[in-house]
């Protein structure tokens, strides 16, 4: 049986550094997923590559990004209804997008949240992941068999993951209930500031 492990990370690298760790680990990349918020485009002026397409045909807003192998060469610009402008690659983004193929901007509408939830996460938690990522964060995705799922939630727990239940927990102090794809995303000094609210707060 296939379960899907999911870690939202506040960095970028702590992200990256997931992805290289499951695969180093075995997992393939094909079952690997990572949506990070590119809002203020730090992600945008790496070298080209022809992966992106792994995103899901039609959907993307701009050229492929990547690093030097496996899931990371494969990242696409892309741009989600109630998110923004995310860099992403993987099983997750290519389902999100299917979701409405051929459409130049917005490929992805409302499929975060659906794609999660098909791939067995609860609503509540993929509620959630969806708005960390609107908020400035990098969500890393695997599937996994159900002897490899402890070893992929060891992994992503290495590199300072986010506390689901903390966080979530403060976004609801904001009067925050569920994502909501209609919402506008956040601008680069919203989602400074919102990194900066919880590293000063630890969670």
């Amino acid at each position: 049986m296939t379960q899907t492990v999911a870690a939202l990370y506040d960095r970028y690298d702590s992200a990256v550094s997931a992805v290289d760790a499951l695969e180093a680990a075995g997992i393939p990349h094909s079952d690997i997923s990572i949506v990070s918020n590119n809002v203020d485009n730090r992600y945008g002026k790496d070298r080209p590559t022809h992966a992106a397409q792994d995103a899901g045909k039609g959907a993307g807003i701009g050229a492929a990004v990547g690093g030097v192998g496996g899931l990371l060469t494969g990242l696409g610009l892309l741009a989600i209804p109630g998110v923004g402008p995310v860099v992403a690659a993987g099983w997750l983004v290519a389902t999100a997008a299917g979701a409405v193929t051929g459409a130049v901007v917005g490929g992805a509408a409302g499929g975060l949240v659906g794609s999660l939830t098909g791939a067995g996460v609860p609503a509540p938690d993929a509620n959630f992941y969806a708005e960390g990522v609107r908020r400035g964060g990098a969500l890393v995705t695997a599937r996994v068999d159900d002897a490899r799922a402890s070893t992929a939630r060891e992994i992503v727990q290495r590199y300072k993951l986010v506390d689901p239940a903390l966080r979530a927990a403060a976004y609801r102090e904001t009067g925050w209930t569920s994502f909501d794809p209609n919402a506008p995303a956040y601008t680069v000094d919203q989602v400074a500031a919102e990194r900066q609210r919880y590293i000063g707060r630890g969670i």
